[in-house]
């Protein structure tokens, strides 16, 4: 492909962007059409499920293509192409046939397959500009769109060189205008890219949500944010995801063998310990099974220490996933925001509640940054997380309290 990686589209290269059509009216282009509606811009949309695009259009993503017009006649200026890879380039080359817009970009997840395809038949590339928001939900169909789902968010577009820079302008604005950051990379660099940041993850949650199939109706009723954290995108639809790995898969698989040889090594060494401790992993559990607590103190008593170097590959996994993590830009772009901090409040499990709360947060001045709830089973209450600067806690927390509500900062 030959392009290099980098921001997109300085000053110098901005494009009025006034009329959009998106074709596909599910999560990702009902949520492109929201977020360009917000901004002004004239959307229409198609989708051959009816259903879908009544819904997205009920919710005010745009107004119906009218199919039987001739588009050609007056051209959108950016035809969105909101499909799931293996059909993109046939919905290109057939929107391209149709004169739908004068510019087109896609949003599929990989790059390098989708662009061979178009090349095979013989879709015009100098008009086209394969694009890829990041940003998604586990999550599917209009009903779950949002105009905020891209906000702060990158956007590659991958370039093939045929387009010039007015043609990749005008998709770089679509991005902005969505409230992303377009970034222009290589197909093949992004598709390995996605490998690592999103696909193989989305293996790895699966792997670790397929475990609690098996889990006993105890151990589930012991889950917490934790395991619901590092499940969250194994929610997704399984035959979209299995399509999207089929086209990545070289990419994936490497990712994929590199993190089961850590796991292996990890377990490897777990097993080491409790062979070494003399436990074999088996009688600590049989003792909290039967109901025998330890002394406090004497907890492995009698066994011998487990050696410092048996443990090197825990030690190793652990302090490399938290350097990992701390690589991770924040949502609104390659700085990290500052950390915020928890308030939980316990709040009634009754209509309105939220809505009380954040009229609370709202007349304290306070902004909250994030919120999720934890119900307690069989109890008509949960904990609201609220997340907030630090900044603001010790007013919020007090506004909180003279509200009535029950508030545990440092819980």
């Amino acid at each position: 492909m030959g392009n290099t990686s980098g921001r997109a589209g300085g000053g110098e290269h901005r494009h009025a962007v006034r009329r959009v059509t998106v074709i596909g009216t599910g999560l990702i282009g009902t949520s492109i059409a929201l977020a360009l509606r917000a901004r002004d811009v004239d959307v229409t949309l198609s989708d051959p499920d009816p259903s879908s695009l009544r819904l997205a259009c009920d919710l005010g993503a745009g107004r119906p293509l009218d199919e039987s017009a001739d588009p050609s006649a007056a051209p959108a200026d950016v035809a969105v192409v909101a499909a799931p890879p293996a059909v993109v380039p046939a919905v290109l080359r057939r929107a391209q046939d149709r004169g739908l817009a004068h510019v087109y970009t896609d949003v599929a997840s990989v790059k390098a397959s989708v662009l061979a395809e178009a090349e095979r038949l013989g879709c015009d590339m100098a008009t086209f500009v394969p694009g890829h928001p990041m940003g998604g939900r586990e999550k599917q169909g209009p009903g779950a769109a949002r105009a905020d789902l891209f906000l702060g968010r990158s956007w590659a577009l991958c370039p093939t060189g045929k387009a010039d820079p007015e043609t990749v302008a005008a998709v770089a604005e679509v991005a902005r205008l969505c409230g992303a950051d377009p970034l222009v990379l290589d197909a093949g660099v992004h598709d390995r890219a996605v490998a690592l940041v999103s696909h193989a993850p989305h293996v790895a949650a699966s792997a670790v949500a397929a475990r609690l199939v098996s889990g006993d109706a105890a151990a589930l009723t012991l889950a917490g944010q934790g395991v619901r954290d590092v499940t969250r995108v194994a929610g997704g639809d399984p035959a979209m995801w299995t399509e999207i790995l089929t086209h990545n898969a070289a990419p994936v698989a490497d990712v994929l063998y590199a993190v089961a040889a850590d796991l292996a090594a990890t377990a490897d060494a777990l097993r080491g310990a409790a062979e070494e401790a003399g436990t074999g992993g088996s009688d600590a559990n049989t003792a909290v099974a039967g109901g025998a607590a330890p002394v406090p103190g004497t907890e492995g008593a009698g066994r011998p220490p487990v050696g410092a170097e048996v443990l090197a590959p825990v030690r190793d996994l652990l302090e490399r996933g938290r350097a990992g993590h701390g690589r991770i830009p924040g949502k609104h772009g390659t700085v990290r925001l500052p950390e915020y901090t928890v308030i939980p409040v316990v709040i009634p499990d009754e209509p309105g509640t939220l809505g009380r709360l954040f009229a609370s947060a709202a007349a304290a001045g306070v902004n909250i940054e994030d919120v999720r709830i934890e119900h307690t089973p069989g109890l008509p209450l949960g904990v609201a997380q609220l997340h907030v600067l630090p900044e603001a806690v010790d007013a919020f927390v007090r506004a909180l309290a003279a509200d009535g509500w029950s508030v545990h900062p440092g819980a």
